[in-house]
């Protein structure tokens, strides 16, 4: 995880839909290859960071040289270009990593959650109404988030040789 053949630092950029498993993933994806990990949506939301001091926070990570996880804040076309440009300013290689799951999972996964389903609902379709596909020129690695850790892995592991 210490770079690519160029021996760059990577920037792994994680995002999806709420409830997709990405923040499972992020985390558990960090914990087994040490990486520092960063929650930006959280920072946003629980602590009252804005964007533009989320921006200066990842400046400051970014000139650790350390290969990095961001999750969330990226979910548009424009935060993603904002990030890889950033990372790239640093001499990282940024790699987007997208995580997807069936709707019918995603419900369950939110009435659980949120514990109503119209507060499920409310949440879901704010956040996707804001989010932005990848386009072909990002280069996603897709992940399905019912499949296993292990399986996500590895798919990670191979999406990052082929870049």
């Amino acid at each position: 995880m210490e770079g690519n053949r160029k021996n760059k630092p990577r920037a792994l950029l994680v995002f999806g839909a709420p409830a997709s498993g990405k923040t499972t993933f992020a985390e558990k994806f960090a914990k087994k290859f040490g990486l520092a990990s960063y929650d930006l949506k959280s920072l946003m939301e629980d602590d009252g960071f804005t964007y533009e001091m989320i921006m200066i926070l990842v400046e400051q990570i970014l000139k650790t040289g350390q290969t990095i996880l961001i999750e969330g804040a990226i979910d548009t076309e424009k935060e993603r270009a904002e990030m890889r440009n950033l990372a790239r300013k640093f001499g990282y290689e940024p790699a987007l990593i997208w995580v997807q799951t069936d709707m019918n999972t995603i419900r369950q996964r939110l009435k659980s959650q949120y514990r109503s389903v119209s507060k499920a609902k409310t949440a879901y379709d704010k956040a996707v109404s804001e989010m932005e596909a990848p386009t072909d020129i990002e280069h996603p690695i897709i992940l399905s988030g019912k499949h296993t850790f292990e399986t996500q892995t590895k798919h990670v592991i191979a999406g990052l040789a082929d870049l």
